[in-house]
Order: structure tokens, then C-alpha cells, then sequence
């Protein structure tokens, strides 16, 4: 009656974690093995690991990541120009607390997206808020928004993230309305949170590709100053990981 009265308290309290590691315990026999310690400590970690697996599927779901990829299936010997070096020192996450930027380059195939939601599956582990868009979509939902009225909504919404990630950019052409919404999300962002662009052209281009001088000095320099470049080359990897037809 005392462990089912202590079960129900905990599970009132939402400790479900602690209430599950407790009653299988019980019902196992393993409290006699424990000391008063061990039970409190395992019981706490318990709990601890719950809501950590919790919270962490809720930052994967509100991602909304275009690949489920992981630091552990990144394959390095792939011959595309990945340095091994820089991108594991990316995955400890300091880059994200100074609020730098990352910007993956290369040709279509070679990996730029799976790469970058490996890094924001990897930011969601160490516990940051991760935000994916195809380059497309971003400006869509955000022209969209300002005609609807949920503009200044939608900007805290992303300015909340720790990490976005603008999939894609400029592989379709950027209007005027796209660059100034850009530039106000990016000086949002500056010097506080990260980013993520992934591109199949190169950083010199971007300059030709937003095509207003000053709004490209102003996007460039707020994307370019405080970043890590990953410049990829080599063949698709869809193709290199097609099975053989015969």
C-alpha cells in the first residue's frame, strides 16, 4: 500500500520517469540492493533521463529536419573535400553559444543538407532549438505572413531558435521583398544566434546573386564575418550510392 500510494504521488507530480524506475525496482526485488543513496541517485537519474529523452524528441519533431541524419552516419571518406577535423569540432556545439554561422557549399548531390540537419540533430542532443527551411519555403511563409498580419510573429518565432537552417539558398531568385526580409532576420540573429546556409554556389557569387550592392554588402557581411565555410566538391553521392541496374 506504501509503494502504491508513492507511485501515485509521483505520477501526479509527472515524475514518470522516477515512478517507472521505482516501481520496477520494486517489482523486481532490487531495492534490498541498494543503499538509501544508490535508490535516491538511481531514481533521479531515472527521471532525469525521461524527461531528457522528452525533450529531446519534441526538439526533433519541432525541427522539422528535411533528413534524419546523424553526426555517426556522416561517412568522411567519402571523397568530396569534407575536412573531418573542422566538422567534428562543429559538433561540440561552441559555435552555437557565440552565435556564428555555417555555410556549406557545393554542387547538387554531395551531401550539403544531410550534413547540415546532422548538425542541427546533433544541436538538438546538446539541447538547443533547431529550425529547418528549404530556401523556397523561408521566404514563402514569411511573404505570406506579412500579408496575413503574423509577421512579427513568425520573426520571434525564428529569432527564438538557436539554429535555423536556410536549405537551399539561392537556388531560385531572390525578389527584393526576400532580400529585405532576409536581412531582417539575419541582423535579428547577428552576433547572438546561429545559422545554417547550405548552397550550391559558391560564397563569391552571393554578391552577383542578391544583385543590390547594398543589400549584399549588409546580408553578405552578417552571414560571411563570423562563419565556418564547408566548400564541397565530388560527384553526387546520390549517384555513387545508387545500386547497380546492371
Amino acid at each position: 500500500m506504501i509503494h502504491h500510494a508513492t507511485l501515485e504521488k509521483m505520477n501526479e507530480m509527472k515524475l514518470y520517469g522516477m515512478a517507472h524506475a521505482f516501481q520496477a525496482t520494486i517489482k523486481n526485488g532490487f531495492s534490498d540492493n541498494f543503499t538509501t543513496d544508490e535508490l535516491i541517485a538511481h531514481l533521479i537519474d531515472s527521471e532525469y533521463e525521461e524527461r531528457y529523452n522528452r525533450r529531446l524528441a519534441r526538439l526533433l519533431k519541432m525541427a522539422n529536419f528535411r533528413y534524419q541524419s546523424s553526426i555517426e552516419q556522416i561517412d568522411f571518406h567519402q571523397k568530396r573535400e569534407l575536412d573531418k577535423n573542422l566538422f567534428l569540432r562543429l559538433s561540440n556545439g561552441d559555435w552555437i553559444q557565440k552565435g556564428e554561422n555555417v555555410l556549406i557549399t557545393g554542387p547538387t548531390g554531395v551531401g550539403k543538407s544531410f550534413l547540415a540537419c546532422a548538425l542541427g540533430h546533433q544541436a538538438c542532443i546538446q539541447g538547443f532549438k533547431v529550425l529547418y527551411f528549404s530556401g523556397m519555403k523561408f521566404f514563402s511563409k514569411l511573404k505570406y505572413a506579412k500579408a496575413d498580419g503574423t509577421y512579427p510573429k513568425e520573426l520571434k518565432k525564428i529569432q527564438n531558435q538557436n539554429v535555423i537552417i536556410l536549405d537551399d539558398f539561392g537556388l531560385h531568385p531572390i525578389d527584393e521583398q526576400s532580400k529585405l526580409i532576409l536581412l531582417e532576420v539575419l541582423e535579428d540573429r547577428y552576433g547572438d544566434k546561429a545559422t545554417i546556409i547550405t548552397s550550391q554556389l559558391s560564397i563569391k557569387t552571393w554578391y552577383e546573386m542578391i544583385a543590390s550592392p547594398t543589400l549584399a554588402d549588409a546580408i553578405c557581411d552578417r552571414l560571411i564575418h563570423n562563419s565556418y565555410k564547408i566548400e564541397l566538391n565530388g560527384d553526387s553521392m546520390r549517384k555513387i550510392l545508387k545500386p547497380d541496374s546492371g
